[in-house]
C-alpha cells in the first residue's frame, strides 16, 4: 500500500496540495524578507527568549481584540500543541469532553489521553453544526469541557455572533471551560469571540498554519484569562520557546496582514467558484455548505456509492492533485465525503476542476 503522504513529500513540487488546509499562496514580501533577515543575522544559533520574541504576544492579542492586562498569550510549536497543554491540564479522568463528527479528530485523541469521555455529537446534516439542544442531550455532572471550532475544519459552517452567546452562556451556568479554536478565522466575513460572553471561561487556540501559510515552520499559541494559564503554563514542556524564523516572521506577517490578506480571500473567493461549479457537472455530488467559511470544503459522493479512499488515492496518484477521504475528520461520516482545501494558486484548482467530473465519472 503506498503512504500518501510520503509518496506526495517527496514529489512535493510536482503535487497540487488540497490535503490538508495549508495556504499555500504567495508569501508577502516583508515576511520573506524578515525569515532572510534572521537567518543572516543568526540569531537561530541562540535558544529564543522564552516568553517569545517582543512584541509577539502583544500583537497575537490585538489581532484577537483581547485586553493585555486580563489575557496572556504562551506561543507554542503550532495550534494543535496549544490544544494538547490545555487538555491535559485541564481535563481529569473521567470528565466530559463534548465535540462533534465531524470534526479535528486528534484532538478528541488528546481529550482521551487525559481518560476524558468524550462525547462525538453528530453533525453530518443540516445545519452543518452543533445545535445547543445537542450539546444539551449530553450534558452531566462529569461535564468540563465544550470544543467549539469556529468556523469549523472540514465543514467550512461558522456560528452566528448569537450562537456563540449561547454557547458562552451554557458554558456559564454548567461551569463548562469553552475551548474556541479559531484556526480559520481570518476566512471568515464575521468571526465572534466566545470571550466577549464568557471571558472567565474561554481558552484559544490559535494558528499561523492557515491564514498565514506558515504549516511547516510550525507556530501557533495558547490564549486564556490569566488564572486559566496559570493552571496550563507546568504542562508547557517547551521551556526553550518556539523556532525563532517562526516566531520573527509570525510578528511581520501580523504586523502587515490588513495589507496583503484582503488578496488571499480574494483568491479563495474565486477558487471556491470553480469548486462548486465543477461538483455541479459530478452526477450525485454536492457541497453541503456554500460559500465555506474556511478555505475547504467537504464534497458529499455518497450518492455515487464511491469509496473516498479510492477518489484520494486516483486524484494523487494518477493525476498528481492530493485531496483526502473523510475518515481523517469523521469517525461516523467519513465514507461520505472528500475534503479539499482551496487557498492554493489557482492553477492547480483548475486542474482540479478539470479532473473531479472525469475521475467521478470513471469509478461510477
Amino acid at each position: 500500500m503506498v503512504d500518501h503522504f510520503a509518496y506526495a513529500h517527496q514529489r512535493r513540487d510536482e503535487i497540487v496540495w488540497m490535503s490538508q488546509n495549508t495556504n499555500c499562496l504567495p508569501t508577502d514580501k516583508r515576511i520573506l524578507d524578515e525569515l532572510h533577515r534572521t537567518v543572516d543575522s543568526g540569531e537561530f544559533a541562540l535558544y529564543p527568549y522564552s516568553n517569545g520574541v517582543f512584541g509577539l504576544n502583544e500583537a497575537i492579542l490585538k489581532d484577537l481584540g483581547l485586553d493585555q492586562e486580563e489575557w496572556e498569550v504562551l506561543v507554542t510549536p503550532g495550534g494543535i500543541e496549544a490544544l494538547y497543554i490545555l487538555t491535559r491540564a485541564l481535563l481529569e479522568p473521567g470528565d466530559g469532553f463534548i465535540a462533534s463528527d465531524p470534526s479535528f479528530l486528534p484532538i478528541h485523541r488528546q481529550a482521551l489521553l487525559s481518560n476524558a469521555e468524550v462525547f462525538e455529537l453528530p453533525i453530518y446534516k443540516e445545519p452543518w453544526k452543533l445545535t445547543l439542544d445537542q450539546v444539551k442531550t449530553v450534558l452531566n455532572q462529569r461535564s468540563k469541557m465544550l470544543l467549539l471550532i469556529d468556523p469549523l475544519n472540514p465543514l467550512g459552517t461558522s456560528y452566528t455572533r448569537n450562537e456563540v452567546k449561547e454557547f458562552s452562556e451554557l458554558a456559564i451556568e454548567n461551569e463548562l471551560l469553552l475551548v474556541h479554536d479559531i484556526t480559520y478565522r481570518d476566512f471568515t466575513d464575521k468571526p465572534n469571540m466566545a470571550s466577549e460572553f464568557a471571558p472567565d471561561r474561554t481558552i484559544y487556540a490559535y494558528s499561523f498554519s492557515k491564514s498565514c501559510g506558515f504549516a511547516g515552520l510550525r507556530i501557533g499559541a495558547l490564549v486564556a484569562p490569566k488564572a486559566l494559564m496559570e493552571k496550563m503554563r507546568p504542562f508547557n514542556t517547551n521551556v526553550l520557546s518556539v523556532n525563532i524564523l517562526a516566531q520573527r516572521a509570525a510578528l511581520v506577517a501580523l504586523e502587515t496582514k490588513d495589507d496583503w490578506f484582503p488578496g488571499v480571500l480574494e483568491i479563495c473567493k474565486k477558487n471556491q467558484a470553480l469548486i462548486r461549479d465543477a461538483v455541479e457537472q459530478a452526477d450525485g455530488c454536492f457541497l453541503p455548505v456554500y460559500p465555506s467559511h474556511t478555505n475547504m470544503f467537504i464534497i458529499d459522493i455518497s450518492n455515487t456509492g464511491i469509496d473516498p479512499a479510492v477518489v484520494e488515492e486516483r486524484m494523487l496518484l494518477d493525476h498528481g492533485v492530493f485531496v483526502r477521504g473523510g475518515g481523517y475528520v469523521s469517525g461516523g461520516f467519513g465514507k461520505n465525503f472528500i475534503r479539499v482545501s482551496f487557498s492554493i494558486p489557482t492553477a492547480g484548482v483548475e486542474k482540479f476542476c478539470h479532473l473531479f467530473p472525469k475521475i467521478m465519472d470513471e469509478l461510477r
